[in-house]
């Protein structure tokens, strides 16, 4: 798949000539390195993944960087947080745009040398697996749903010739076991990795559900307060997100628990025992992993932008609920998502309720089904999943 088709690059070579810094971080494996390499071939590479480099930076930093005169990408950062502060120090005195590019699989906000260091300094895009658009552009996308939500996004499972289902079952396995493995190891200190691994798996289960800390700690046999401590090493390594309630309640009472969602289907429904696309059509899971797949392609469609999400939800305690809020400014864009293949026209009454409640009678209005045409019917724009990433541009 050529690179040119990783819709980030634009935003990463933007923030390029704005920032003497600039990061890609994400999940493991979703393109960062490759991108960064790809979009500044000039500029000599470094991993911390590779011993030698990481015990050269940690007990020489000086040395380290007095290797590269114009800059460098460094992969996988966060193996060596202190470096951070004498790259604040090089591009302070050298003063030159995008000087540096550093990638890392663990988010900044959640390691403090990261939110100490180069305030001010540094330009971020969180990369995550690939989106049907970029699928699509590189001549990619999956035949149907049940494929598109199987094999997920990331970009091994969409090069290479080998047995598409052989090729998922291998690669998923492995990516668990290096995941657990090595990227845990560095966030927490954890001694029974085998209930880590129920503990993911659990997790997997509840994609797309509101998050019951109680429940899935009773479930995997440990404390709600290992739970809590678990699921935001699963969040700061891009695995699971949290897409929260939003915070205006329309004259209602609202829930305040968030929903839990995994960043990438493919390993959600690995996770689950899911094998097969034909499998999937039948499986119990099938409605919330397309609610998990369509979470995941709104997301991506604006951190490739370089924004923020501004992705809610909205649930009050009498049932009424919008899966997808979407915020920009003022305006709240209600977004519902149903699985079904077959339009319904029954669908759009959570979103006409909702209208009424926030009294933005008029407002526009999405609905994304499993369905293949898109078109419009009840003031209401239906989406097919295919076209999922055209929602937030139109609204």
């Amino acid at each position: 798949m050529s690179l040119t088709h990783r819709t980030a690059a634009a935003t990463v070579e933007r923030l390029a000539r704005g920032f003497p810094v600039v990061a890609l971080t994400g999940p493991r494996q979703s393109g960062k390195t490759t991108l960064a390499r790809h979009l500044f071939a000039d500029k000599p590479y470094v991993s911390l993944e590779n011993p030698d480099e990481l015990r050269f930076a940690r007990d020489d930093p000086k040395r380290f960087f007095g290797r590269f005169k114009n800059g460098a990408v460094i992969a996988e950062i966060q193996r060596c947080p202190a470096l951070m502060s004498w790259i604040q120090c090089v591009v302070d005195e050298h003063q030159i745009m995008g000087e540096f590019i550093i990638t890392s699989s663990v988010r900044f906000e959640l390691v403090r040398a990261f939110t100490q260091s180069l305030a001010g300094r540094i330009g971020r895009v969180d990369l995550l697996p690939l989106g049907s658009k970029e699928l699509s552009m590189g001549h990619r996308q999956p035949a149907t749903l049940e494929e598109a939500m199987l094999e997920g996004g990331y970009p091994d499972l969409h090069v290479g010739s080998v047995s598409k289902q052989k090729r998922l079952s291998d690669w998923f396995s492995k990516y668990i076991a290096t995941y657990v493995e090595r990227d845990v190891r560095q966030l927490i200190d954890i001694r029974d990795l085998a209930r880590f691994q129920t503990f993911v798996k659990m997790c997997a289960a509840r994609t797309g559900q509101l998050l019951n800390l109680s429940s899935l700690a009773t479930d995997c046999a440990i404390s709600a307060s290992t739970a809590k401590e678990w699921l935001t090493v699963l969040e700061a390594s891009y695995i699971v997100t949290l897409l929260r309630p939003h915070h205006r309640n329309f004259g209602k009472r609202l829930i305040k628990s968030p929903k839990l969602y995994f960043v990438d289907t493919g390993l959600a429904a690995w996770l689950n025992g899911i094998r097969d696309s034909h499998s999937l059509e039948t499986h119990a899971m099938r409605g919330a992993l397309f609610e998990t797949w369509v979470v995941a392609e709104l997301m991506k469609e604006r951190l490739n932008a370089g924004q923020p999400t501004d992705l809610y939800f909205w649930r009050d305690s009498a049932g009424h609920e919008i899966d997808v809020l979407f915020e920009t400014g003022q305006k709240l864009t209600p977004i519902e998502l149903k699985s079904g293949t077959t339009y319904v026209g029954g669908w759009t009454k959570a979103l006409k309720q909702w209208q009424v409640l926030a009294k933005q009678e008029g407002a526009d209005t999405h609905l994304i089904y499993g369905g293949n045409q898109s078109f419009e019917r009840e003031g209401v724009k239906v989406w097919a999943w295919s076209d999922a990433h055209q929602v937030l541009a139109q609204s």
